[in-house]
């Protein structure tokens, strides 16, 4: 059918590939979030967070209810969130984070990934001192008062607001706080009517390494290796 044929559906498998991993960990994260503090969203912040990132993936709500569902029945996987630790080639930090019913498989396979690339996993607190991890909050900008919003969420735990872009370029009002100060913030924004795009904690570089091309791309094949994992949830890197 030729070559314009068999791009685009090569495009169309990486796109379901990849939202098929998107809404893999939302289920996981269900099912943390449901664990942690029952199946009610209104009574569960952080269920209620992962709803929203849920929609913002586009996730049909008939699998959201149903994964909410199954997270909430007898025999459901107890899902352990664990953060592995290590540096890929360059001297370049990564931080893995997994939700794993089998932490003796995890860590063999992310052993594997690492060791395929010539390094290797490090101990508890190797790298996790060149990351701060904080809440990440994503607006839509549209009809929001960035000043007036910043000036009032400030004694809600706000430390940085700032422009971004969406996985598809639009435009985004980007949010962070303390971890700390993640459902203070959280709540403050709800009090307002303002829904995020989506809400995540997230591990933030206090320092970057910049490298030449090839030698980034030889650190982001093992960070696209660590993601196709299916118990990674999110990988984090210092990579500039």
């Amino acid at each position: 059918m030729g070559r314009i044929f068999e791009t685009r559906k090569a495009t169309m498998f990486r796109r379901w590939d990849r939202m098929a991993k998107q809404f893999a960990r939302i289920g996981k994260e269900i099912a943390i979030a449901v664990k942690a503090g029952g199946a009610v969203p209104e009574n569960n912040p952080a269920l209620r967070r992962v709803i929203q990132n849920a929609r913002a993936l586009n996730m049909p709500k008939d699998k959201v209810e149903a994964a909410i569902k199954r997270a909430s029945g007898q025999g459901v996987a107890v899902y352990e969130e664990i953060l592995y630790e290590g540096y890929a080639l360059h001297g370049v930090a990564v931080l893995v984070e997994t939700a794993t019913d089998n932490p003796t498989r995890t860590v063999a396979n992310l052993r594997a990934h690492f060791n395929r690339k010539g390094v290797g996993l490090g101990t508890s607190g190797s790298v996790a001192f060149a990351f701060k991890r904080m809440g990440v909050f994503r607006l839509d900008p549209e009809g929001v008062d960035a000043e007036s919003l910043e000036l009032d969420l400030i004694d809600h735990g706000l430390e940085e607001m700032g422009e971004g872009s969406g996985e598809k370029d639009e435009p985004q009002l980007v949010i962070r706080c303390a971890f700390a100060d993640f459902g203070q913030l959280q709540r403050a924004l709800e009090e307002r009517d303002i829904t995020p795009v989506s809400a995540e904690l997230e591990y933030i570089p206090l320092n970057l390494v910049h490298l030449p091309e090839d030698q980034a791309t030889e650190v982001l094949e093992l960070v696209d290796r660590l993601e196709q994992d299916d118990d990674v949830q999110k990988v984090f890197h210092n990579l500039g």
